[in-house]
């Protein structure tokens, strides 16, 4: 329950998938020091792990997504990050696109969010959320570039 409930910021009375996001930032802050196979290794473990944390945390609480679990988030915005603009601004861009994308949860964000259950359903869609701040998070790189 600890780790399903973002080291307890999942237990924020308001806006806790906020600020579970932002409770995974020191976290990220110290990922980002490792090498890009290591990080995603453990971005991968954190997935894999996080189905079960997710979904175990469900059963106990008998609610299939508690606004409190935040295991998603953290894991969702830790896909997003490598793939923001090298510059100040990442950090908030990355915190910003991945919320957007997680409340909006534009298809097939929403779709997956009422169709796929139990501990994968609670990460996919963050998952998918993730990685559509990395693509425009990569488009923003991209027209920085030009």
């Amino acid at each position: 329950m600890f780790l399903a409930f973002g080291f307890g910021s999942g237990l924020s009375p308001k806006a806790p998938g906020t600020v579970g996001t932002l409770a995974a930032i020191p976290i990220w802050l110290l990922l980002t020091q490792l090498s890009a196979p290591l990080y995603w290794g453990l971005v991968l473990i954190a997935v894999i792990a996080g189905i079960y944390i997710c979904g175990s945390a469900a059963k106990k609480l008998g609610v299939h997504d508690h606004s409190g679990i935040v295991w998603d988030e953290f894991v969702g915005f830790w896909i997003a990050m490598p793939f923001m603009p090298s510059q100040g601004w990442s950090l908030l861009w990355g915190f910003a696109l991945f919320r957007f994308f997680d409340i909006v949860k534009p298809w097939p964000i929403g779709w997956l969010d009422k169709k796929v259950h139990g501990g994968l359903g609670i990460m996919l869609d963050d998952i998918v959320a993730g990685l559509f701040a990395a693509a425009v998070g990569v488009g923003i790189g991209y027209l920085d570039y030009l």
